[in-house]
């Protein structure tokens, strides 16, 4: 049977043209009777509409059972009937709430070839977000694109992500826990490279504190580092893991005393050699620095603020002062107005 004149030549296409389609070209808010061909007798096969970004598609199921432990293939699958996703009044299925219709169409191309040929114009991190929400592998046995700068920065950031999930247990977990344990609530790690020597002077440590920071030899994680990509990825990764306040960037460290200047009074300035290494910053704490609560003394003060008014309370006042003098800060000595200052300096 020839197909109606509202989808002809809409058969969704990948290459060259196929005589039986597993699936239909989207139709914007519109709804068609697709059949394949052959005789009149023939049972239809099944048929289901997916509406994506305002954009129905209509599909047979099978194509999406070929592919079990994906989204679409666990919806469709044996446990149908028993799958959290239902249709709507029309009898068509939601799915894939974000990711616009252009995107789910290349996806599409999967389950027919197994592979997704991303055309000009569609961004790999789209893809890349839509393949991850369908449980589509993303790798290059998956993708084929003409943009391999963007393939790849997807694929090292994966690679980044299970590289640094095993630095995080082998290499900073342990440095963390020791920290804990001292009673520290955030530790600072400076990661140099095996080749490093740090030879500080007793006497003469350096000024900027980096004696309470903690030393990693790792040349490995010291490449990683190196990548500003890579570091995005860390920080990612440690906020997953529930970390926070989070820094990780490059610092200069300071490796071993080069010399010794005199000042005048007798007074020396230690010159350290610095090298730039990378530095991961974290804490476990939800607030860093922050007391849970603030004891403050209670003190009953009386303001005056003019002289007439000084004048009309000076005889209660006098009582008072002569059994409970006032407290005075030296915060509210330069901050007071000249009479209240010549006030007080009279009463003390």
């Amino acid at each position: 049977m020839p197909l109606s004149e509202d989808i002809k030549g809409s058969c969704f296409q990948s290459g060259n043209k196929r005589n039986h389609e597993p699936f239909m070209a989207p139709e914007r808010f519109g709804n068609s009777n697709l059949g394949y061909g052959g005789n009149s007798h023939s049972q239809a096969p099944e048929k289901v509409t997916l509406l994506v970004d305002g954009t129905r598609f209509v599909v047979n199921p099978q194509i999406f059972t070929a592919h079990p432990d994906t989204m679409l293939g666990r919806m469709f699958g044996p446990g149908r009937e028993y799958n959290f996703t239902r249709p709507n009044e029309k009898g068509e299925y939601e799915i894939a709430e974000g990711i616009s219709a252009t995107v789910f169409r290349t996806v599409l191309d999967y389950y027919k070839t197994g592979i997704i040929n991303c055309p000009d114009g569609i961004s790999i991190p789209d893809l890349r977000d839509t393949c991850d929400y369908l449980c589509i592998n993303f790798d290059f046995n998956t993708i084929r694109c003409q943009d391999l700068s963007a393939l790849l920065h997807e694929l090292s950031n994966d690679g980044a992500h299970k590289q640094f999930d095993h630095y995080l247990e082998e290499l900073i977990l342990p440095i963390m826990v020791g920290c804990a344990k001292k009673g520290e609530r955030e530790c600072h790690i400076v990661v140099l490279t095996e080749e490093d020597s740090v030879d500080w002077d007793e006497d003469h440590p350096p000024p900027m504190g980096e004696e309470y920071s903690q030393i990693l030899y790792s040349s490995k994680l010291y490449r990683f580092f190196k990548y500003i990509e890579n570091r995005d990825v860390a920080k990612t990764v440690l906020k997953e893991r529930g970390l926070k306040n989070i820094r990780i960037g490059i610092e200069g460290y300071p490796t071993c005393k080069e010399k010794i200047k005199r000042r005048p009074g007798g007074r020396s300035e230690v010159i350290y050699n610095y090298v730039q290494r990378p530095f991961i910053q974290m804490s476990w704490e939800k607030e860093e620095g922050k007391s849970r609560h603030v004891d403050f003394q209670c003190v009953r003060s009386k303001s005056l603020t003019n002289l007439v008014a000084a004048g009309e309370d000076a005889s209660e006042d006098q009582e008072i002062l002569m059994h409970h003098p006032p407290q005075v800060d030296e915060l509210d000595r330069l901050n007071a107005p000249l009479a209240q200052m010549v006030s007080n300096d009279f009463q003390d």
